[in-house]
């Protein structure tokens, strides 16, 4: 629920002047807390993150949440500093344009790699359907996967077509909006670029399958040594 939530503010905080400013700064405040709240319910996942076996799935993802984190959080606190409404007593001279640029790049950035992390457990949501269309299986399952190939086909072209790239690496430090253009066209074109990512993420999902398996760290570190002559040997 939370997950569904925080996927839905985060699309909302896309188009923040089709929202409004002040709507788009509580929005994010809502995302805030949801976010808080998901670290809270995976707190097992984060102090388990040292043990086990590390496989090729595992590695990706620990990379990808570190990443995700630091998007979000870079994101957050420009936020704030940068706030009109809901912090307007948070006055820092001199920081405006970096904390835009901050905040710019934590968006885009974000924004893909929660797609990413998205991607990563699609299998729960590909199992929840097949499940429930169990009778018409084959028949509805074919036109949910080609519907989600053809959405993510145009999410390539909304993703040039958006300049999301020129965001992402800041090429462009200012975000066209067209004033003519609805804010449900907007929302579709971010929601086929979500399903595109997704897509990658499962796909890198998927290869997890045939992947070797690595140790765990101190495991590894113990064999590495083991591996390593005595300095008296090298010489």
């Amino acid at each position: 629920m939370i997950d569904c939530l925080m996927f839905i503010a985060f699309m909302l905080l896309m188009p923040y002047q089709m929202v409004g400013k002040e709507a788009h700064e509580w929005i994010g405040m809502i995302m805030f807390f949801l976010f808080i709240c998901h670290h809270m319910m995976n707190q097992k996942w984060t102090r388990n993150i040292n043990k086990g076996k590390y496989s090729f799935l595992r590695i990706w993802q620990i990379i990808l949440v570190i990443f995700l984190f630091l998007f979000m959080l870079g994101s957050m606190i420009s936020g704030i500093i940068l706030s009109r409404y809901v912090f307007k007593s948070i006055r820092i001279m001199g920081v405006a344009v970096l904390m835009e640029n901050v905040h710019m790049i934590c968006a885009y950035w974000g924004f893909v790699m929660m797609a990413l992390h998205l991607g990563f457990h699609w299998n729960m949501f590909i199992n929840m359907i097949k499940n429930k269309t169990e009778k018409w299986k084959n028949s509805i399952w074919l036109v949910v996967r080609n519907l989600t190939y053809g959405i993510a086909i145009y999410g390539i072209f909304a993703f040039i077509k958006r300049k999301i790239g020129l965001y992402m690496t800041l090429k462009s430090h200012f975000v066209f909006f067209d004033p003519t253009e609805t804010l449900r066209l907007y929302m579709l074109d971010y929601i086929s670029m979500m399903i595109l990512f997704v897509l990658v993420g499962y796909y890198i999902w998927k290869l997890d399958k045939n992947a070797r398996y690595y140790t765990s760290t101190p495991e590894l570190l113990k064999k590495y040594v083991q591996m390593v002559p005595p300095v008296d040997d090298q010489k």
